[in-house]
């Protein structure tokens, strides 16, 4: 089987949500902390070993771009200054891997980004990586579903158990045990199913390991929930098909961080600044005053 090395992450998304900040600003250059949501997910492909990266993008998205590309006047500034530390900050956004960029065009959905990433991946197995979920780098998510999918032959899709009340919110997975504790071979997938109608609460979050033959699938899958390509749909079609590879879904249980509505990406920003080894000293302390104080004033 050839070895994985391409990634693919969807980044043409309006982010409504976040308005006005995003009105001319992509929503994936929000930072956390001190890093734009973007960049902690190229950082998880180039740790999982993928140097080939194809950003999906739209309109309005070219601050991606030059946030990857080099910007000499700055470099020499801080060159002329002697500030090594951001200096060296600065150029690792550019030396993180080989980053490509096509425009979605038509925003039909998730399905039909992965789509137009066809012509560059080609018949080679592949990772998707969502931009609002940022896996924490010291739980090793996606290699291991690199590992999974090399070791089966399937396609692999990270999976989460979440509370029965929030299912209606994810595409949620029938499975079946394999004999490994953590991975499960996936039967069936719904996006969204209406409440109370979840067959499982194992939701899928936004990475994915996929094998070539879903182009073949998504070209040929209707629209499906709010009239777009559902990725799910064509995930479905695979883990349907006796002569396939079958899809797979790894439970995932490390951390974690939801950047994909206001509150979860404010969550975001506290853990992840809590544990920072250059903020979290002095931040954790100030967070625990600040709530103690906000309960009393109430």
């Amino acid at each position: 089987m050839t070895r994985i090395r391409k990634a693919v992450i969807p980044a043409a998304g309006l982010g409504t949500r976040f308005l006005p900040a995003t009105k001319a600003m992509p929503k994936e250059m929000l930072p956390v902390v001190d890093k734009p949501a973007i960049q902690y997910v190229v950082e998880e492909a180039v740790g999982a070993g993928l140097t080939d990266v194809l950003m999906i993008t739209g309109r309005n998205k070219s601050a991606l771009e030059n946030h990857f590309d080099r910007v000499t006047e700055l470099e020499a500034t801080l060159v002329l200054k002697g500030d090594v530390d951001r200096l060296e900050k600065v150029m690792h956004s550019s030396n993180l891997a080989d980053l490509h960029y096509v425009r979605q065009g038509d925003p039909l959905g998730l399905g039909h980004a992965v789509l137009r990433s066809k012509m560059h991946v080609g018949r080679e197995p592949f990772a998707v990586l969502l931009g609002d979920d940022l896996i924490d780098a010291r739980d090793p998510l996606l290699s291991r579903m690199i590992d999974e999918s090399e070791r089966t032959g399937g396609s692999v899709v990270a999976l989460l158990e979440v509370a029965p009340e929030m299912a209606h919110l994810y595409g949620i997975a029938t499975v079946e045990a394999t004999g490994t504790d953590d991975l499960v071979r996936i039967t069936g997938l719904v996006e969204k199913p209406a409440t109370g109608t979840a067959a499982s609460n194992y939701a899928v979050i936004g990475r994915y390991v996929l094998q070539p033959e879903v182009f073949d699938v998504l070209e040929n899958t209707k629209p499906g929930k709010g009239n777009e390509i559902q990725l799910t749909d064509a995930l479905q079609t695979m883990a349907a098909d006796p002569a396939g590879g079958g899809v797979y879904g790894l439970v995932f249980r490390g951390r974690r961080y939801d950047t994909g509505d206001r509150l979860d990406y404010i969550k975001a920003i506290v853990q992840l600044a809590c544990e920072r080894e250059d903020l979290g000293r002095e931040f954790r302390p100030w967070l625990a005053g600040f709530v103690a104080d906000s309960l009393v004033s109430r």
